[in-house]
């Protein structure tokens, strides 16, 4: 059974790790090892802990899977959703997104992400979970963003007040 919580700091070493061997088969994807989850450093991991919203996936004692998110305004910017090799395509990328979906609303009305336009598997995630896409970036003219949004339903049924 997975357990999905928030993240410690003394965590930092073994997201790090679980992030990198996740991000392995994206960076052969572009041909580019220096990808920034590839490179972030471990006082980087560990102010992410700290300053922002970092949810772990725990399978017994061992780190499978991540993901933060940190709040601009109303938005909440979801990055770095990471899932060791063995556990990838099972569904942990969808409950980790989930998660820090539940975690982040209210306050956060819309969710923005952002993967690589090689990166079929994440589209296909995000696409399946209402994500849209909002706009492509082009880094390099091997690298395209893809930048998605989903925008959190309101309730309806309430009618609008004016006071």
């Amino acid at each position: 059974m997975t357990l999905i919580e928030r993240a410690r700091p003394e965590d930092a070493g073994e997201l790090l790790t679980v992030q990198r061997a996740a991000y392995v088969g994206e960076a052969q994807l572009y041909g580019d090892p220096f990808i920034p989850p590839l490179v972030e450093s471990l006082a980087g991991m560990r102010e992410a802990v700290e300053t922002a919203v970092v949810l772990k996936a725990l399978d017994g004692g061992r780190v499978v899977g991540s993901v933060r998110g940190r709040l601009t305004g109303t938005t909440a910017v979801i990055g770095r959703l990471a899932v060791v090799p063995d556990r990838q395509g099972k569904g942990l990328g969808t409950a980790l997104l989930r998660a820090i979906e539940a975690e982040m609303s209210p306050p956060a009305d819309a969710f923005d992400l952002f993967t690589g336009h090689l990166s079929e598997a994440n589209l296909r995630l995000y696409r399946r979970q209402g994500y849209h896409e909002t706009r492509r970036e082009r880094l390099h003219p091997h690298l395209t963003l893809i930048h998605l949004r989903k925008t959190v339903p309101t309730p309806t049924g309430y009618a609008s007040v004016h006071a």
